[in-house]
């Protein structure tokens, strides 16, 4: 019996797969995938692989539903789930919505008052987090980096006073171009970790410094999933008096009085007016 007849109406179900070992399949990913009415799957062929490997047969219809069909696909499933089916969503490793495709369907059946719900379990990022050794107390998932360099600079620019751990998804092939630029913008000596092959036999995580593991990236191929987590900027170093002088120069020679000039250059720079004034009569006398 489908859930959708337990429950007597349709429903959008996200559903979390393994990203390595199959063991991770929870319970109720199998009794779905056994059951539910469709299975909308990113990639069909790893679908009937991960059937396979978890001996389970599925019962409902199987369609294709990825990153190049899924806005035509919304409405389609959004009809099932109004005729009262459960339509199970997966896509090739974690969670659907997350780098992988699902959110225009979840968005669509929002704003249809359709039900949406999940079935959590494993997550390449979390778990990437977690190895890193890296603080996990706040982070920022940042997928994919643009593939051509200048895009890819320009938003890591973007991301330079990011405090919290950053953590992004790369390629095998791209990772030394990728660790390249993160040194360039953030600096080699910035922690960092790779985390290849979680889950499976040949996991590895190597931390480190940037520079480090740029080193490690180019001494030889890189293969398997890719996560990348990077720590994120020190808190900015307090400004002080002394070194504003130059600011404060650069006003009274253009014509400022000094008092106006300590004035803009102490709000701008977030230091006491009155220190730096006085450390400006010091540097005169």
């Amino acid at each position: 019996m489908s859930e959708s007849a337990v429950q007597g109406e349709g429903r959008v179900v996200l559903a979390a797969t393994p990203i390595g070992n199959l063991g991770d399949a929870s319970p109720r990913l199998c009794e779905l995938l056994e059951s539910a009415d469709v299975v909308a799957a990113e990639d069909t062929r790893r679908l009937h692989r991960l059937v396979q490997g978890l001996g389970l047969t599925v019962s409902g219809r199987v369609i294709s539903y990825h990153e190049h069909n899924e806005r035509e696909r919304a409405e389609e499933l959004l009809e099932m789930v109004r005729d009262g089916q459960t339509i199970l969503v997966v896509s090739d490793a974690g969670m659907p919505a997350v780098s992988d495709p699902g959110f225009r369907l979840v968005s669509a059946a929002v704003e249809a008052g359709v039900l949406v719900t999940a079935v959590p379990g494993p997550s390449a990022v979390l778990t990437a987090l977690a190895l890193s050794g890296l603080p996990t107390d706040r982070f920022t998932f940042e997928g994919f980096l643009p593939r051509k360099n200048g895009e890819r600079l320009s938003t890591l620019r973007d991301l330079a006073a990011e405090r919290r751990t950053m953590v992004f998804f790369e390629a095998p092939h791209r990772l030394e171009a990728m660790l390249g630029a993160l040194a360039e913008v953030f600096g080699t000596g910035r922690g960092a970790a790779v985390c290849r092959e979680l889950t499976k036999t040949y996991e590895e995580v190597i931390r480190g410094s940037l520079g480090e593991l740029l080193d490690w990236a180019a001494s030889g191929e890189v293969r398997g999933e890719i996560a990348v987590v990077v720590g994120g900027a020190g808190a900015p170093e307090a400004s002080r008096p002394e070194d504003q002088l130059d600011a404060v120069a650069a006003l009274t020679e253009g014509g400022m009085r000094l008092k106006e000039a300590v004035a803009v250059v102490a709000e701008a720079q977030g230091v006491s007016k009155r220190e730096l004034y006085q450390a400006v009569l010091a540097a005169r006398s």
